[in-house]
């Protein structure tokens, strides 16, 4: 008999639908109610509502809480949960207030014998699952070079964000830390932990607190560089802005993989003039490839397995070592090793 696993939820803004509608898909999941400060939030899901989490806990008794919060109520979320003994933890990005909160965080779960995941889901996406297996069996050599290019389109104006999530034009720190943190790990999951970055970041539209382009450069360890190319003005040839969000290409010895804004992945061989197509384009509907399904699954998997899951929230405190490092490296306009952030 599959297990279940009984799952509530802490949060019911804009991005609590992807997880909702992910979790009623699981068929190892019950999905047992969810609790937000503004109840009628919560009510408008059509679960058990709660405007408490601690009632909720009790009430409910979920093996898993799901924190899909902003990151000013992140800590105290996972606390509550740990505190009433919830042994599995789920966590949104970017993941607490700063590094060192995220690291307290860590302590107190694992204190309590908790495992706490972080809900980081781009390297969920189905193209970078792809791109990390053909890396894996050699198809472009060896690795030399790797770029991302975000190209979401969403950030011209003065309405820019207002209609889906309007606290982005607050955001002192925008770019990097709401947006760029996502490939931070993607490069991290596909190429190996990075040793240095380099960042110039800039603000483009006026009504926009923080930075909204900039390119980082990431050195890992194993001599490969990797661009991040962010611009939220800027568009890419797709239907959908919001699937990939911009378009890669990495680059090896014997060839190069490139991502479309389909969510299609192409192969060139070094030398050729052609190019062949190796993942089909994306046909979900919702939003980036399934990836918030991809990962609540995985975690459920590991979870009847008892094995560790991905993106534990000690491992994924390394991508806010890199946040913070490529701020220092903006700010400073220097070269960031990131032995000296604690990587």
């Amino acid at each position: 008999m599959t297990p279940r696993f009984r799952v509530a939820c802490v949060g019911a803004g804009y991005f609590s639908r992807f997880h909702l509608e992910a979790w009623r898909r699981i068929e190892a999941v019950e999905l047992v109610g969810v609790a937000d400060v503004v109840f009628e939030a919560a009510e408008s899901t059509g679960l058990p509502a709660f405007s408490d989490l601690a009632e909720m806990i009790h009430d409910l008794k979920p093996d898993v809480v799901d924190i899909i919060v902003p990151p000013e109520g992140q800590a105290d979320a996972v606390r509550s949960a740990l505190d009433l003994g919830v042994k599995t933890v789920i966590c949104q990005k970017p993941f607490c207030m700063s590094l060192t909160e995220a690291e307290q965080i860590v302590e107190a779960a694992e204190a309590a014998g908790a495992t706490l995941i972080v809900h980081e889901n781009f390297r969920f996406m189905p193209w970078y699952r792809f791109i990390k297996k053909a890396l894996e069996e050699g198809l472009i050599g060896t690795p030399l070079q790797a770029t991302f290019r975000l190209r979401p389109g969403d950030g011209q104006g003065p309405q820019a964000y207002l209609d889906r999530q309007p606290y982005f034009q607050s955001m002192d720190r925008f770019l990097i830390q709401e947006t760029a943190v996502h490939w931070v790990d993607v490069f991290r999951f596909l190429l190996g932990p990075p040793v240095s970055v380099y960042a110039d970041l800039r603000r483009i539209n006026p009504v926009i607190a923080g930075e909204d382009a900039g390119i980082v450069l990431f050195e890992h360890e194993n001599g490969m560089r990797a661009v991040f190319d962010g611009n939220r003005l800027l568009d890419h040839a797709t239907d959908n802005l919001r699937r990939t969000m911009g378009e890669a290409l990495f680059e090896g010895t014997d060839g190069t993989l490139e991502l479309f804004g389909d969510g299609r992945v192409t192969h060139r061989g070094f030398g050729a003039d052609y190019s062949k197509t190796l993942s089909p384009a994306d046909t979900w509907d919702g939003f980036g490839g399934d990836c918030v399904c991809a990962l609540q699954s995985h975690v459920i998997e590991a979870l009847a397995a008892d094995t560790t899951p991905e993106n534990l929230a000690r491992d994924y405190c390394s991508v806010l070592r890199t946040r913070d490092a490529i701020y220092r490296s903006a700010e400073t306009g220097s070269k960031i090793m990131l032995a000296d952030s604690g990587e």
